[in-house]
């Protein structure tokens, strides 16, 4: 099995006609994803690298059974897109977006309240279940079907982590960018949660960053929650304090928000921690020789 995406994912692409959600539809389809809808309004009836543009979303859904939107709507634009999904009733949306002012952001989260959509990102790598669907702007051909979930804040981390496995011939069941924001649409425990319940995903990989309290809270999960075995990584330990790092939720605000204090709080919860990225393929090698 793996979680959000999967051989029956038939994906919309919103931006498809712009530079980057063209180029990034082609990658996906090139994998093999189900690419099956672009929405770009005003350019409703053309077509993009093949597949049917809309003006709409739910005009998309409704002729193509669309069940997944991969976002790459400008900035500016970006929660209009989202907001447009979620009232079409669109299961999955991966924004990949970068740059969404923050209350924009906010907008996007009270509107999600009792809705049936489930938002990855902003600011995300997207996801990724090997072998069987790519909606994201991740390179497919490193990844290897397998039984280690990832999730994490970090594109680039999340790259290195699935070489590192793939090289030690230890394939992913799903790989998930939650995204750099101050704000996701879903957090650590969110996508811990989805691994936990699925039945072939045997460890999973956190990778998180200093700012805010999301490992933390997703220590607390792994401690109270998690049957399955957890290697974390926390990346920014030499990072000054009151300085904002690459992602704009990488901001040190207050003791909690230090790699030091996130990975107290994981290994109290006792999830096996990576000190070196370099080292986070071996760790979950031997995580898994020791179940």
């Amino acid at each position: 099995m793996s979680i959000l995406v999967n051989e029956s994912t038939r994906l919309l692409v919103q931006g498809i006609t712009g530079n980057e959600g063209s180029f990034h539809a082609q990658r996906c389809i090139e994998y093999g994803t189900k690419v099956v809808a672009g929405v770009t309004p005003g350019k409703g009836g053309s077509k993009q690298l093949g597949v049917p543009v809309f003006n709409t979303v739910e005009k998309a859904m409704a002729e193509t059974g669309a069940n997944a939107s991969l976002l790459f709507v400008p900035p500016a634009f970006a929660a209009d897109g989202i907001l447009e999904a979620i009232d079409a009733g669109m299961p999955l949306v991966v924004c990949i977006t970068e740059g969404i002012p923050v209350l924009d952001t906010v907008k996007v989260h009270r509107y999600l309240r009792g809705k049936s959509t489930r938002l990855v990102g902003p600011n995300c790598s997207g996801v990724i279940s090997p072998g069987k669907c790519k909606a994201g702007i991740m390179v497919g051909e490193i990844h290897l079907p397998g039984n280690v979930g990832i999730v994490s804040r970090s594109g680039t981390l999340t790259y290195e982590v699935v070489s590192q496995l793939t090289s030690l011939g230890i394939g992913q069941s799903t790989c998930v960018g939650i995204g750099g924001d101050a704000l996701p649409g879903s957090t650590f425990i969110d996508i811990l949660e989805l691994f936990e319940a699925d039945r072939d995903t045997k460890a999973v990989v956190l990778i998180g960053e200093i700012g805010g309290t999301m490992e933390q809270e997703a220590a607390e999960f792994i401690s109270h929650k998690m049957t399955k075995r957890v290697v974390a990584f926390i990346a920014g330990s030499t990072a000054p304090p009151g300085k904002r790092m690459g992602h704009a939720g990488a901001i040190i605000t207050g003791s909690a928000g230090k790699a030091s204090e996130k990975i107290k709080a994981l290994s109290q919860a006792r999830a096996i921690i990576a000190r070196h990225p370099a080292e986070i393929g071996l760790t979950t090698r031997k995580a898994l020789e020791n179940l």
